[in-house]
């Protein structure tokens, strides 16, 4: 799937920042990564979408340098449990906003996701809600591409004031699971020494 293909411009990327890097002991998404942010490095995977947006907290350096980048910063519903499925329900609220077909999102700590990570899932999208990553020993549920029409399914799921778990959720949707070969491309940096793993990596 290349950028002729109709399905890119109208899917928006959004990226997942909003979580708290307790285990980082720093906010991970504006962490240095091969001569840039680690976010910069996974926004560079949503470049053939037709839209993008950062999903952040208020008042952080992700929310900040996503303005100075000139995206919009999608934060979560109040009263929504905190957790990734709150920043995937505000950007399909966004989506809709756009009249956009899908996201494609990805959390801000998998700097070596594949190139092709988001035209290889939409290319495998077909008829099916959902689809997201699986390698041959794990899931990746928020390398996922979102149908729009889901928004009221996702905010009901946090509507009870627990965050379900993403897996869970998927299931539920009886989205589809696509196969990449590359675990290591997967990996989340969610420490100093899984960061300076992957650079390494690179």
């Amino acid at each position: 799937m290349d950028r002729r293909s109709p399905v890119l411009p109208h899917t928006g990327g959004l990226l997942l920042a909003g979580g708290r890097s307790s285990r980082f002991s720093a906010e991970k998404a504006v962490a240095p990564f091969a001569g840039r942010l680690m976010m910069d490095a996974v926004l560079n995977r949503f470049a053939l979408l037709g839209h993008c947006a950062v999903s952040a907290r208020a008042g952080c350096a992700a929310e900040a340098h996503a303005h100075a980048s000139g995206l919009p910063v999608l934060h979560d519903a109040p009263n929504t449990p905190a957790g990734p499925l709150a920043g995937v329900a505000a950007g399909l609220a966004w989506a809709n906003t756009l009249r956009l077909t899908a996201i494609a999102t990805a959390p801000c700590d998998t700097p070596l996701l594949p190139q092709n990570v988001f035209p290889t899932l939409l290319a495998s999208l077909g008829d099916a809600p959902a689809v997201y990553a699986v390698t041959e020993n794990a899931e990746h549920p928020l390398c996922a591409v979102w149908r729009v029409e889901l928004g009221d399914r996702v905010a009901a799921a946090l509507s009870g004031g627990q965050h379900p778990p993403v897996r869970r959720l998927l299931a539920d949707l009886d989205a589809r699971r696509v196969h990449f070969g590359d675990a290591r491309a997967f990996a989340n940096a969610n420490t100093p020494d899984a960061l300076a793993a992957l650079e390494h990596a690179a």
